[in-house]
C-alpha cells in the first residue's frame, strides 16, 4: 500500500516537473517574439523603458517605406522561384536515392544534405568567389544578378527538400504502386496519380521549410544581391546602420505574422502533425 502511494506520488512529481520544463522551454523561446512585439507599440522614436506611450504609428508608416516593401517582393519572388527549382531538382533525387540500386547513394545523400553543415556566410563567400570564375570564364552575369541570387537559394532549399522528401518516400508502401501498375498504370503515371499524393505531407513540408529558409536568409544574399534588389534582411540590416527604432520591430513582427499565416493555411489542407 504504502510502495502504490509513492508511485503515485512519484508520477505526479514527475507529471509537473515536465510541465514545469515545457512551459520554461516554451517560455523562452516565445519570450523575444513577445519583446519584439511590445516594442514594436512603442511611441518613443528612440527606444526607452518604460515607452512613454503607445501607438501603431509604426505598423501604418511600413506601407511608406519602399525599401521594405520592394525588399520583401524581392525577397518573396526569390524564395519562390528558389523552392519551385529546389523542389524539381529533389523529387527526382529522392526517387533515386529511395528507389535506386546503385553504388553511392549514401554519398549522394551526403552531398545533397551537404549545405546544412556549412555556416551560411562561408556557403555565400564560396558561392561568390565561384561565381566570378564561372563569368570570367564564361560572361554569364552571375555577381550582382537576380539569377545568381536565385542560385545561392536554391542551394539552402535542396537539403531540406532532399531530407524532408526522401524520409516519407522512404515510408511510403510501394505495394500500392505496384497495384496500380498491375491494373495497367504506367510506371510515370502510378507515380505521379498514387505516390505523390501519398507523400503529399512530405512535399508541403519541403516547400514550406524551402521557402522559409529561403525568405529569411541573409547571409548568402548579403554576397548575392544585386544593386537596387536588396532582400527584406538586407534592407532591415542597411536600416540599422543609421536607426534603431520601433520600425524594425514592426517589419519583424509582420514578417513572422505573414510565416504564422502561411502556417495555419498550410494546416487547413495537411495538417502541421503529419507534415515532419
Amino acid at each position: 500500500m504504502y510502495s502504490e502511494r509513492l508511485d503515485r506520488y512519484s508520477n505526479i512529481v514527475q507529471s509537473v516537473a515536465f510541465a514545469a520544463m515545457v512551459i520554461v522551454g516554451f517560455g523562452i523561446i516565445l519570450l523575444p517574439l513577445l519583446l519584439i512585439i511590445w516594442l514594436s507599440f512603442f511611441q518613443n522614436a528612440v527606444l526607452a523603458l518604460p515607452p512613454s506611450a503607445y501607438t501603431l504609428s509604426w505598423y501604418t508608416q511600413l506601407a511608406d517605406q519602399s525599401v521594405f516593401v520592394n525588399g520583401f517582393v524581392n525577397s518573396f519572388v526569390v524564395a519562390l522561384l528558389a523552392t519551385a527549382i529546389g523542389l524539381a531538382v529533389s523529387i527526382p533525387a529522392s526517387f533515386g536515392i529511395v528507389r535506386g540500386n546503385f553504388p553511392g547513394r549514401d554519398l549522394m545523400m551526403h552531398f545533397l544534405t551537404a549545405p546544412l553543415t556549412v555556416p551560411a556566410i562561408v556557403i555565400g563567400a564560396g558561392l561568390y568567389v565561384a561565381f566570378i570564375f564561372v563569368e570570367i570564364a564564361t560572361d554569364l552575369p552571375l555577381v550582382g544578378n537576380r539569377s545568381g541570387l536565385i542560385a545561392g537559394h536554391v542551394l539552402l532549399t535542396i537539403p531540406w527538400c532532399v531530407r524532408l522528401i526522401t524520409a516519407n518516400l522512404s515510408g511510403f508502401d510501394i505495394t500500392i504502386e505496384h497495384a496500380a501498375q498491375s491494373l495497367g498504370a504506367s510506371p510515370v503515371k502510378s507515380v505521379l496519380l498514387v505516390t505523390i499524393p501519398g507523400i503529399w505531407p512530405g512535399l508541403v513540408a519541403a516547400a514550406l521549410f524551402g521557402f522559409v529558409v529561403s525568405f529569411s536568409n541573409l547571409e548568402v544574399s548579403l554576397f548575392l544581391v544585386s544593386p537596387g534588389q536588396t532582400t527584406l534582411q538586407i534592407a532591415i540590416l542597411q536600416y540599422l546602420e543609421w536607426k534603431i527604432d520601433p520600425l524594425i520591430a514592426a517589419v519583424s513582427v509582420v514578417q513572422t505574422a505573414m510565416v504564422a499565416i502561411a502556417l495555419l493555411i498550410t494546416n487547413r489542407f495537411v495538417p502541421l502533425t503529419r507534415v515532419v
